[in-house]
């Protein structure tokens, strides 16, 4: 059956940057074009990214609780549904707002909150998610169709950005579990990958958080 702890690890990358994001937009000086574009680049991959996460759950995830879980599910499922639209409509709110901000570095302000907003929304729906949704997924959830979650993230990402992601997820995440999540790659890319991806991850915190090494979370692992 589907071995969940992938989704931990990357609720925990989800938590950090999204966490760390407000106050990145904060800091950047009304008129710094330049930051802003670095910092607005970043949130864009971040909402991307995101917005994959949730498709891929609305199409493999949700239908087939509903479906095998019965009564265990319903409640908790319809919840689930009802906070992802919650987080689209403050998603769509922050892309709404990313474009002008980026170009201008002007209402800088305005964005900062719209993130806030966006960022309370997804932790309380990840927590939720990790407590009521990931045990059920666990018994009636396959390992075959869990890991189409993953697939469909990563048939949607642009190739340039793939080692970014992972390297972002490996931050904090389990050696164990990326070879797991990875065991079915080609031998280079099991092999490269991690490196790679470790290495992207590092310049990108450099330019985007001023270290190579930003704040850990540690909360939602496994």
């Amino acid at each position: 059956m589907a071995d969940i702890r992938d989704m931990f690890m990357a609720h925990t990358m989800l938590r950090r940057e999204f966490s760390l994001l407000p106050q990145l937009v904060r800091g950047v000086a009304a008129g710094d074009t330049r930051r802003a574009a670095v910092v607005g680049e970043h949130a864009e991959l971040l909402c991307n990214i995101l917005h994959r996460h949730h498709e891929g759950e609305d199409l493999e995830l949700w239908p087939r609780l509903h479906e095998r879980a019965g009564a265990a599910a319903e409640a908790i499922v319809a919840t689930m549904e009802a906070q992802h639209h919650a987080i689209e409509e403050a998603h769509a709110e922050v892309v709404g707002l990313l474009p002008g901000w980026r170009s201008t570095a002007q209402g800088g302000t305005e964005l900062a909150d719209a993130l806030e907003r966006l960022r309370v929304a997804l932790i309380e729906h990840m927590a939720m998610e990790e407590t009521e949704i990931l045990p059920l997924a666990e018994k009636y959830v396959t390992a075959a169709e869990w890991k189409k979650l993953g697939e469909h993230g990563m048939a949607s990402t642009p190739k340039k950005d793939v080692p970014l992601a992972v390297g972002m997820v490996m931050y904090e995440g389990d050696r164990e579990v990326v070879n797991e999540v990875l065991a079915d790659a080609p031998l280079p890319i099991r092999l490269l990958m991690p490196i790679i991806g470790r290495r992207r991850y590092a310049a990108h915190a450099r330019r985007v958080h001023g270290t190579a090494t930003p704040p850990r979370i540690g909360a939602g692992t496994r």
